[in-house]
């Protein structure tokens, strides 16, 4: 029997069509996204030019990916939705360390480095030093405990993106815990800096008076055996745009101060200049059934 095609029938059309859909997982997202879009397009009522200009701009996003950017997770990131789905796919504990979204510059292989090392390979700026423990939620050290830490400069850039004017893998570490779960490196203290604005999505934040900017931060991929990793961000809380993160990807609980220590036999234990900058940051992590870490 033919459809009657209307405003009412078209929803239940279109699912009715996927009703064979031999992956019932499929079917039940393409179920779900059909049902919200066309609620979407009776809410809004978009003209037939507006349709076609939001066709244009997603056009636009997908001529911007390539193997370097890609346009379309910024395009999820300005509007929540990535930060979304991290939070909905890392349900813990209240006591367990937050996660937040990975971001577009991380490596694979991080350089393994010992504790205490300097992970600024360049430059004159005054390093800090991050120290902290990892512990289970019950309050258990984590000793082996492996940690992956990159970060941007001072002058809000990451190493691959000045590839001719920094050494590979500069601001990058991979440590592992010592027998009490305690962890510390040397560094420099990051600026905050604009997420890729020259594209389609840069012309959507500029359309909705947003800037692009992301606070100062260091991200960390912490794991350790029988414990589930978790991917996150240390924030420095003197960063401007800590309240309006341009990807959203702030949590309170993630916020850290940098606090001045003047200690000169603590400055020549850490091998930096007194007084200095000293971050803490512990990570709780949370127990799985089954032993093993994915880092």
């Amino acid at each position: 029997m033919t459809t009657d095609f209307s405003e009412s029938t078209a929803t239940t059309a279109v699912i009715d069509s996927l009703q064979e859909t031999p992956d019932q997982r499929l079917k039940e997202v393409l179920s779900s996204l059909v049902t919200h879009l066309h609620a979407f397009i009776r809410e809004s009522e978009p003209t037939q030019q507006e349709w076609e200009r939001g066709i244009a701009f997603l056009t636009d996003v997908g001529h911007m990916c390539d193997e370097q950017r890609q346009e379309f997770i910024l395009l999820s990131d300005v509007l929540g939705v990535s930060m979304l789905v991290d939070t909905i796919n890392n349900r813990k504990p209240v006591e367990a360390t937050q996660s937040t979204v990975l971001g577009p510059f991380h490596v694979v292989d991080s350089p393994p480095r010992a504790l205490g090392a300097d992970i600024a390979l360049t430059g004159d700026a005054p390093r800090c030093v991050v120290q902290g423990r990892i512990r289970s939620v019950d309050g258990q050290a984590l000793p082996g405990s492996v940690i992956d830490v990159w970060q941007a400069d001072d002058a809000g850039y990451y190493d691959i993106q000045l590839p001719d004017e920094v050494p590979p893998l500069n601001l990058r570490g991979l440590f592992t815990a010592d027998d009490h779960g305690d962890f510390w490196f040397r560094t420099i203290e990051p600026r905050h800096y604009p997420i890729p604005d020259d594209g389609p999505v840069g012309n959507l934040l500029r359309a909705t008076n947003r800037h692009p900017n992301r606070p100062a931060h260091i991200h960390f991929i912490v794991g350790a055996v029988g414990h589930s990793p978790v991917t996150t961000h240390l924030f420095i809380a003197s960063s401007p745009y800590l309240d309006d993160d341009t990807v959203f990807g702030v949590k309170a609980s993630l916020v850290r101060a940098v606090r001045t220590v003047d200690d000169p036999a603590l400055a020549e234990h850490y091998e930096v200049q007194n007084p200095f900058g000293l971050i803490e940051f512990d990570v709780v992590l949370d127990p799985v059934d089954e032993p093993g870490s994915d880092l």
